[in-house]
């Protein structure tokens, strides 16, 4: 989130950043977000009363407060580790985006890393992709390859990975602004 929104503050990205939002009231994000202009909002999972659909429809108020609508808005979740109900996912269809660190369909959910150390892959990587109803399944927009190396940890993988996590969710960001991809059945399609 913090390098999406610094390049939008350095006009690399051709955006506005509407608002960010976090589950957590304590979350680094929001302190962040705040220092660099971005107005934040709250809305708390722990304790919430209600279907993962209710929970997403108040996501869904505060975004519309702050402008951000399916024809001219995008979502980009960073460290918002909750499953995105179907009615959210329905209402910004292709404007949802998510960053996952693994190469996509490989190792999807939780702990990928640890998942790419165990399976003894050579390659692992991070994708950024559009949200769907699924797990990690949606259309594969960017990909950037990382060398496993011999005696890696899931610590000093996962540095490696979030380096090209910082470089790569930005650039999609910036496609997307652009009007450079569009979405064709599964696939992503980069003019």
């Amino acid at each position: 989130m913090e390098y999406i929104l610094k390049a939008i503050k350095k006009k690399k990205i051709p955006i506005k950043a509407a608002v960010v939002i976090s589950n957590k009231p304590d979350a680094a994000g929001l302190k962040i977000a705040q220092k660099l202009g971005v107005p934040t909002e709250v809305v708390q999972s722990k304790g919430f009363e209600g279907s993962r659909a209710d929970y997403d429809k108040k996501i869904i108020s505060v975004l519309t407060k702050y402008g951000v609508t399916q024809k001219n808005g995008l979502v980009c979740l960073a460290g918002f580790m909750r499953i995105i109900s179907p009615e959210f996912v329905k209402k910004y269809k292709n404007k949802i985006l998510n960053i996952h660190p693994a190469l996509l369909p490989a190792f999807p959910g939780l702990d990928s890393q640890k998942q790419a150390l165990d399976y003894g892959v050579k390659f692992t990587g991070c994708t950024v992709h559009f949200v769907d109803s699924g797990m990690d399944t949606g259309p594969i927009i960017i990909q950037a390859v990382v060398p496993v190396k011999e005696g890696d940890t899931d610590k000093e993988l996962s540095k490696r990975i979030l380096k090209e996590e910082h470089r790569i969710y930005p650039e999609a960001v910036n496609l997307i602004a652009k009007g450079k991809v569009k979405v064709s059945g599964r696939k992503t399609v980069i003019s």
